[in-house]
């Protein structure tokens, strides 16, 4: 009986019991996301070195890099804009035919325009991280799918997938193409291997979005009581004269602002892209596809041996995205964030120093471990601090102001790399993460939300509610003052 109870308080701790209770469509997203982070693994890992067969310059990669997160800025804003009135499904969809086409592309072209263009029009990731408008849709769809209450585990599972997704291809990519150039084949067609890989999965996941049930799409707006002038005067005999005479004052309806948000949500939101700025911006600098550029030129290694380290890493930023959920419900979203990440980007600052591979080996695993722990917390607070029909824009608008202000890392380290100067881009990027996390402490520490570490705010404290606040107004749902 204890050991029963032990097992069924390890499931609620690490979430696998509202995993269990979740709909087909979470298990549709949490699939279809597995399937695109496996080739964004894959392409990461061997998109510098790509080039660099190709023999494009360390700037020209930068570049390259840079400009492919720039125009991921703009597909991205639009898309994620228009996915609630077009359709989640069908900008799901349509991602995933324009990723199959980058893929293509790239399996058969050397020119660096037309891979540039084949990178900005479709979906190619420099960082092994999210791009393209497929996050925001699939956080607001699971945010709009689960409860306050066990959201965090479902996001934390979201982001396990993606991790384990990464993992995977890194670790098969890696020894993919060392088989395959040990066969005899060069480094440009071992490599262009992986993008017909990447090409298949893109297809794979459109098929599989099909899948996915109307339950995904954003619920209608409820549209205003239009009051029948004609019918009111046929019944304004029949009122007795002090209701006639009530001419208090009824508040306008409050008029949304910039995107169609309200203005508490456009305060919120602006203090967290004043802060994901600077946390994108190292992350632009040392993406995967660049960690793995600057392991290989230090110490020189076989792809295997290299896919197998970054894997390491992916799979320990798994381990630790497990636990995440189960902190959070005990210390609350904004601490796990900042408690987990600051030590991570202590150890990126320090991460070029050794001079042992090995070392260096056990600085990025650790560091992965403890990097994204921040991810489902992060993705819980933001869905719980906005309204529920503002989820996906805002999400959009976070995704693009982070990829806008990645988008000059590639091109900053790049520059520094071309100087022999490589190093100097983590140690800029650990103190800019750093700095992210005490702002974000700062700003959000005593803020509380619904479903938030299962703590009542103490009277007086902040607490921002926004979608089981019954009839509260917007400003009540977002500051948790109430009306009884």
């Amino acid at each position: 009986m204890a050991t029963r109870s032990l097992a069924a308080k390890a499931a609620d701790n690490l979430g696998l019991t509202t995993l269990s209770k979740c709909s087909k469509d979470i298990y549709i997203l949490l699939t279809t996301r597995f399937i695109r982070m496996i080739a964004y693994g894959s392409s990461t890992l061997i998109l510098a070195l790509y080039f660099s067969a190709l023999n494009f310059t360390d700037t020209q990669i930068g570049l390259f890099m840079s400009l492919t997160l720039v125009g991921d800025v703009a597909i991205s804003l639009v898309l994620t804009l228009v996915a609630d009135r077009l359709g989640r499904r069908r900008i799901l969809i349509g991602g995933a035919l324009l990723m199959a086409l980058s893929g293509i592309i790239f399996a058969i072209s050397g020119n660096f325009w037309f891979l540039l263009a084949a990178a900005v029009v479709g979906v190619i990731s420099p960082s092994g991280n999210e791009i393209g408008p497929f996050r925001a849709v699939e956080e607001s769809t699971i945010a709009h799918l689960t409860e306050a209450e066990t959201r965090s585990d479902v996001f934390a599972w979201y982001v396990i997938a993606g991790t384990l997704g990464t993992a995977g291809g890194s670790l098969s990519c890696g020894w993919a193409v060392q088989r395959l150039q040990d066969s005899g084949w060069s480094a440009i067609q071992s490599f262009r291997v992986i993008f017909w890989f990447y090409t298949l999965a893109g297809l794979v996941k459109a098929a599989s979005s099909l899948l996915l049930s109307p339950a995904c799409e954003a619920p209608p707006k409820p549209q205003p009581v239009q009051q029948d002038d004609s019918a009111g005067e046929e019944l304004q005999p029949f009122l007795d004269s002090a209701d006639a005479e009530d001419t208090t004052p009824k508040p306008a309806p409050k008029k949304p602002g910039l995107f169609g948000l309200s203005a508490k949500s456009q305060a919120t939101l602006t203090k967290l892209c004043m802060l994901f700025f600077f946390d994108s911006l190292a992350s632009g600098m040392v993406p995967g596809s660049l960690v793995a550029f600057f392991v290989n030129r230090k110490f020189g290694m076989p792809e295997g041996q290299l896919g197998t380290i970054m894997s390491s890493a992916s799979f320990a930023s798994s381990i630790g995205n497990v636990f995440a959920s189960a902190i959070a419900k005990r210390i609350g979203l904004v601490k796990t964030m900042v408690f987990t990440h600051f030590p991570s980007a202590v150890l990126l600052a320090l991460f070029p120093f050794p001079s042992s591979l090995t070392v260096t080996a056990v600085l990025l695993v650790a560091r992965s471990l403890l990097s994204s722990m921040d991810q489902a917390p992060r993705s819980a607070f933001l869905s719980a601090v906005v309204l529920p029909e503002e989820r996906t824009a805002v999400m959009g608008i976070v995704n693009t102001v982070k990829t806008m202000s990645q988008s000059s890392g590639p091109l900053i380290t790049g520059v520094l790399a071309g100087k022999n100067h490589f190093w100097v881009a983590f140690v800029i990027a650990g103190v800019l993460k750093g700095s992210y996390d005490m702002g974000l402490l700062a700003m959000f520490v005593n803020t509380r939300i619904e479903g938030d570490a299962k703590a009542k705010a103490p009277p007086g404290e902040t607490s921002a509610v926004s979608e089981d606040a019954g009839d509260q107004s917007e400003d009540e749902q977002l500051d948790g003052r109430s009306r009884k």
